[in-house]
């Protein structure tokens, strides 16, 4: 891939990011895409300012997160996943959920989760980063995860994780952005520290064409159930996505080329 290419790519990922953090800011801001993503340039994991949330952003090796102090869950999750990042050799089986010393507390803990009758459900997946173990380690830090019903995250939830590597490996990379959803008013919480249990999770996946100038989407929706159900039942349109959550996705890409592929949604694209 041409480093013009990776440029690109790249601003194509920090951008989806950005946009979810500006769903969040105070309102008054006519700054245009561009506008953002320079400011975002500079202010790297600075703390954001947001209408309704303590936002932070945090940076790690192979993803980025907007967070909730609020929630203490993360708002969004945004990675890119390669081919090569698909494979490694390092196991999860060595490493430890891990309280999140980079924002504030109260934030969650590993006995937050412990007989709460939830999973600790990985927003950005262990399985895609066996290829660096610094990097696999950062996925169990608990700003990564989200209170998941059980048969939703060793089962649906997982199955989809898989899907996405099965992608990477048959496209050679695709951007993927997924966190919680909440429906509710009112909310259960989870544990001394009182973290939020979603509703609901969605995923975003994105593939570009090799000249950059194409792009196919689809986005999922999954209730926190324990069902077991196939995954066309959980298909949606990334518009689909953004009118519900309210956030707003890769949108450093020009404009025709995010409409066409945000409106997509047919699994057999894949």
């Amino acid at each position: 891939m041409s480093n013009k290419m990776k440029i690109f790519f790249s601003t194509v990922l920090l951008a989806a990011v950005v946009a979810i953090c500006s769903v969040f800011a105070n309102a008054g801001s006519d700054e245009g895409s561009s506008d953002r993503l320079s400011e975002s340039e500079s202010t790297g994991q600075s703390l954001l300012d947001v209408k309704g949330y303590d936002g932070l952003r945090l940076e790690r090796k192979s993803y980025k997160v907007v967070y909730s102090k609020e929630w203490r869950l993360p708002v969004a999750v945004a990675w890119h996943l390669t081919r090569e990042h698909v494979y490694g050799k390092n196991q999860r089986s060595k490493m430890q959920f891990t309280e999140d010393m980079d924002v504030p507390s109260p934030r969650a803990t590993w006995q937050d989760y412990a007989r709460s009758g939830y999973s600790r459900g990985h927003m950005c997946p262990a399985g895609d980063n066996k290829w660096d173990e610094e990097a696999l380690r950062q996925t169990f830090l608990l700003t990564n995860i989200c209170p998941q019903m059980y048969e939703l995250n060793a089962g649906d939830w997982n199955e989809l994780e898989k899907a996405c590597r099965t992608w990477a490996r048959r496209y050679g990379d695709i951007y993927i952005v997924c966190g919680p959803i909440l429906l509710n008013k009112v909310h259960r919480t989870i544990g001394r520290n009182k973290v939020v249990v979603p509703e609901a999770f969605y995923k975003v996946v994105l593939r570009m064409d090799a000249s950059g100038k194409d792009g196919t989407g689809i986005g999922f929706i999954y209730r926190n159930e324990n069902v077991n159900k196939k995954m066309t039942s959980y298909v949606n349109s990334i518009d689909d996505v953004e009118r519900i959550t309210g956030l707003d996705f890769f949108s450093a890409l020009p404009d025709k080329i995010e409409k066409a592929a945000e409106k997509k949604c047919n699994l057999n694209e894949w």
